[in-house]
């Protein structure tokens, strides 16, 4: 080994390192990490170092007489983005990491090493991309990323979540040299696919993972069809050369806890072959046996190398994206102070007003300064770079303007409901229909609504916010059913009050006066006050027009039901114990205390006392299985049987049946003793009287 071979690398800390092993089990405690391709753009078969890699893969990694079963990883990215540290976190590795007080690049050519706790994964950490050391030479980065993607199954292409969005900080450029030389030496060939995944670091801002992953996809699905494809494959897609998969981590130093948990569960997605994440599917095999992959590799460095159009595109074009790039992030920073300035009243919830306004003259003042300096830079590339700064400028404006769309439709819905139950509360009394007092609030809101998107609206800008008014749309029709559904509510509530108001007074007149015709005065008093409130019930519904047969029928058999149980209510507080005794004592002292006439009885030895105190108690007994048990076979209105009444008259499942029966027949027993203590009573009082007048 050289002596970078042996140089020593810092243990890993940080919280929660010992996650992730720290040696190999091949090793013996040694570093097994190999220089496959120098700084020289030499490779390890080369000169004395010839059979390095066999040796490696036999001796150090383990992975020779692995055959198919083995995977290969690179990462590729911009210098001093910690793709080192990334690799160690993620596979137990020991490639060299930056020191933090030197900030110079770290890794020089293309370094392998084999995954940690018997992971069957070679590692190729490559050097990064935009190193000073290079300066403009560019041409190793692209050979190495070149040669990465033909060798590699995944490519984890590490970035910063600050480069997202930038083209050459994204290493977009160098991505676009690079598939479009692939598809030159590799496309009519290629037997299967190339996984990029794209790890964001430091991502500490709040836009979601998914925000950035569709910005880069965006920006991939752009650079291949833009890309010079080779005749035969014009027709190509990305999808059929590569797959997309993004990741994120936080920061390394300001979270250090998240960060490794986070990279932990990144680890899995590498060793755990049961999770759906898994990364090393069958369609990304390149399909070389382990023990070839030496000679493999060095065939296609050969390849790659020898390659001419790997030659760097002209230093025109490089200046102009250069300078488009320096343009539109120095445009961007008065049109993000003008809106960053209203976004956190907007995130609150407040409608800004002006916003459009403010949203329109920030934009056009950005366009307006790219386009004073940048157009005087290469044509292709400044109206590429434009129509990208334009997105930039129109995906940040939608994003605001879907926030104060989003607070405007919860206020319009707050709104037409509120304003809604007022207006149907006051129009009760008058004739105005639903759909005029209801149609009314709306036109408002919706009025209110539409000015306010019309007032966001940006001329130019590829989004509109129709899809919002039509949602808007939905909402209210929501909100109007469940209005017409409150209404009818509260007319049922209101039709059955006034019900039981009156039925409460037959209820009482009828059973403190029990006759044989009380059943068919509490039926005639039901018929009375159910047919009331079931004519107010019909011109309530056609009042909320509510038209359609089945709805009213639904709403009549509830009104039924609820008078009906109203009623039964009333009548069992009327036969409660105590009033039940009372009823049955009254009927008894009436009949024994008292004569035909009503004048009081005053018992003589002559009068046959126990003859009349058996017809007075016979009576007052008679009327407790009257009370027990409603007669409904006077109603004009209940079907007979009444069990028939059941999804016609009541709604389905209503237990009419149960509810007859007032008092049970273990109560009528209970009642039955009780009153027979008392009426015994009451008759050995009757006879003292007697006993008491013979004495005198």
């Amino acid at each position: 080994m050289g002596a970078a071979d042996n140089q020593q690398v810092p243990e890993l800390g940080g919280a929660g390192s010992h996650a992730v092993p720290r040696t190999n089990k091949f090793s013996s405690g040694k570093l097994t990490r190999l220089q496959m391709v120098d700084d020289e753009q030499r490779f390890s078969g080369f000169c004395k170092r010839r059979d390095k890699l066999s040796e490696y893969m036999q001796q150090r990694w383990g992975l020779a007489d692995a055959g198919f079963d083995y995977n290969v990883v690179a990462v590729f990215g911009s210098q001093s983005t910690g793709k080192s540290t990334l690799l160690n976190r993620l596979f137990g590795t020991r490639f060299d990491v930056m020191d933090e007080g030197q900030r110079q690049q770290t890794t020089r050519g293309i370094w392998a090493d084999r995954g940690t706790d018997a992971m069957p994964v070679l590692i190729l950490d490559v050097e990064g991309t935009d190193g000073r050391e290079r300066g403009e030479n560019q041409d190793f980065e692209r050979k190495s990323a070149l040669f990465s993607l033909a060798v590699a199954e995944v490519l984890l292409v590490n970035m910063w979540e600050t480069m997202v969005g930038l083209y050459n900080g994204a290493n977009m450029g160098l991505l676009k040299t690079v598939m479009e030389v692939n598809l030159q030496l590799f496309g009519g060939s290629q037997g299967s696919k190339t996984l990029l995944h794209f790890v964001i670091r430091d991502h500490v801002s709040s836009t979601p993972l998914a925000n950035l992953a569709k910005t880069l996809r965006i920006d991939m699905d752009r650079i291949w069809m833009g890309l010079n494809k080779p005749e035969g494959l014009e027709d190509a897609k990305l999808g059929d050369y590569f797959d997309l998969k993004f990741s994120s981590l936080p920061h390394k130093l300001l979270q250090p806890e998240n960060f490794e948990q986070a990279a932990l569960a990144l680890r899995s997605q590498f060793v755990d072959t049961k999770s759906s994440e898994y990364v090393f599917q069958p369609e990304y095999k390149r399909r070389v046996p382990a023990d070839g992959f030496p000679r493999y590799a060095e065939a296609v460095w050969e390849k790659v190398v020898s390659n001419k159009d790997l030659d760097l595109p002209t230093q025109q074009e490089l200046l102009a994206q250069y300078r488009c790039d320096e343009i539109a992030a120095a445009a961007l920073i008065p049109f993000r102070a003008a809106i960053d300035a209203l976004r956190p009243r907007v995130r609150e919830g407040e409608i800004v007003q002006g916003l459009g306004e403010v949203a329109r003259t920030a934009r056009s003042q950005a366009l307006g300064a790219f386009d004073d300096q940048a157009a005087r830079y290469h044509s292709e590339v400044y109206a590429k770079k434009r129509s990208a700064f334009v997105l930039t400028l129109d995906g940040e404006l939608h994003a605001l303007a879907l926030n104060q769309v989003k607070n405007a439709l919860s206020q319009a819905a707050d709104t037409f409901s509120s304003q809604s139950h007022k207006a149907l509360e006051k129009a009760e009394s008058s004739d105005r229909s639903f759909s005029v007092v209801v149609g009314a609030v709306r036109k408002r809101v919706s009025t209110w609504f539409n000015d306010l998107v019309d007032s966001l609206t940006i001329e130019g800008a590829e989004w509109t916010l129709a899809a919002e008014v039509k949602q808007l749309e939905a909402m209210l029709d929501t909100i109007t059913a469940k209005l017409r559904e409150a209404e009818m509510e509260r007319a049922l509530k209101q039709l059955r009050r006034q019900a039981q108001d009156t039925l409460s007074e037959v209820v009482a007149d009828r059973l403190n006066n029990p006759d044989e015709a009380m059943w068919s005065g509490v039926m005639a008093g039901f018929d009375a006050a159910n047919a009331e409130a079931e004519q107010q019930l019909r011109r309530r519904m056609d009042m909320a027009e509510v038209y359609g047969g089945e709805q009213r029928s639904k709403l009549q058999r509830a009104l039924r039901s609820g008078v009906w149980e109203d009623m039964v209510r009333a009548l069992k507080e009327e036969v409660a114990d105590q009033m039940v005794l009372l009823k049955l004592r009254s009927k008894l002292e009436d009949r024994f205390r008292y004569d035909e006439a009503g004048l009081p009885r005053v018992w003589r030895p002559s009068d046959d006392i126990d003859a009349q105190f058996a017809q007075a108690r016979s009576a007052a007994q008679a009327l407790l299985p009257l009370f027990s048990r409603i007669d409904t076979s006077a109603s004009s209105t209940l079907p007979q049987p009444v069990s028939a009444a059941v999804g016609t008259f009541f709604p389905p499942g209503f237990d009419v049946e149960r509810s007859l029966v007032l008092i049970s027949a273990s109560r009528q027993r209970e009642l039955g003793k009780r009153f027979g203590r008392e009426a015994d009573a009451l008759y050995l009082e009757a006879k003292r009287a007697m006993v008491t007048t013979q004495n005198h």
